[in-house]
């Protein structure tokens, strides 16, 4: 009963926590309308397969660092350097589209779009103190025993949770009427901004520390 509660929960709060716009959901959905739902789909796999790992690190640091504000504080500053670098890279490849008359669509390979998904899930690093965050609450009691079957449970439920969400999000974008071009063409403008909020979230977060 405690581990069918415990991959519940997990699932629930990875599918919630891709919820909001973010580097990953939005980069599925401009990956389905610029390469096509196989390659969107294939991102989104391989997002979640970073987020397996992402999952089994936080739950390893749930044990260790409930009052460890250092370790907390390095992912902040870690994060805060991430997404001013992705803010950047998205500028500038926005000017460039800008520039571009005519967005011609394409498709990525299998591994080439299974790879974009495991790399742009490693550059977001807030799954990390999230899951951290819901490994400590599901253990405020001092209940929950770390053993493989429990880090097992949570790991893939936070892994499942989250290709549900992606998948989701990658269906309501194809079946949206935009046009591709003026998608891809502007949506380079929306990570960019997208990072900036980011950026300002953790900068705020990292002064209030």
């Amino acid at each position: 009963m405690e581990t069918t509660k415990l991959f519940l929960i997990t699932f629930f709060a990875a599918f919630v926590g891709v919820i909001p716009p973010g580097l990953v959901n939005m980069t599925v959905a401009k990956t389905c309308l610029e390469r096509g739902k196989r390659s969107g789909i294939l991102v989104a796999i391989g997002a979640s397969v970073t987020v397996l790992l992402q999952a089994f690190i936080a739950i390893q640091l749930a044990r260790y660092i409930a009052d460890d504000r250092w370790m907390y504080n390095v992912m902040l500053r870690t994060g805060l350097v991430v997404f001013l670098l992705l803010g950047i890279y998205f500028f500038v490849k926005a000017k460039y589209r800008s520039s571009q008359k005519k967005v011609k669509l394409s498709k990525h390979g299998v591994a080439k779009s299974f790879f974009k998904g495991v790399m742009i899930s490693a550059f977001n690093i807030l799954p990390i103190p999230y899951f951290c965050a819901v490994g400590t609450a599901l253990n405020l009691k001092g209940t929950v025993d770390y053993d493989y079957i429990t880090v097992t449970n949570f790991v893939i439920a936070a892994g499942l949770g989250t290709l549900v969400m992606l998948y989701i999000y990658a269906i309501s974008f194809l079946k949206i009427n935009i046009k591709e071009e003026s998608f891809a063409r502007y949506s380079n403008y929306l990570m960019a901004t997208l990072m900036l909020l980011l950026m300002t979230v953790t900068l705020v977060r990292i002064i209030m520390e």
